[in-house]
């Protein structure tokens, strides 16, 4: 199951979060998401762990505080891919 991680501190380590899921079982994988210009966190990231395991952690992890903020924790959704377009479109007048 793969896990969406929001709302955390950008000082928050990967270390933190892994000690934080594996209270509620195995943790296969966690992918903090870094900006790509500067390389710094951008406060989310994914966890996976099985099925179970992870619906119990969403259930015991959502909405608690780390480090002063509240966490938002929640099964991943599917990524939605964007277009590359110009976008915008505008019509001529």
């Amino acid at each position: 199951m793969r896990i969406y991680v929001g709302n955390f501190a950008f000082e928050m380590s990967e270390q933190e979060i892994l000690g934080a899921f594996e209270a509620y079982g195995q943790v296969q994988e966690i992918s903090m998401i870094q900006d790509r210009d500067t390389g710094r966190p951008k406060g989310f990231a994914f966890v996976e762990m099985s099925n179970e395991e992870g619906q119990a952690a969403i259930a015991g992890l959502n909405g608690k505080e780390f480090a002063g903020r509240a966490l938002t924790v929640n099964e991943a959704r599917p990524r939605v891919e964007r277009s590359t377009g110009g976008g915008g479109g505008g019509g001529s007048r």
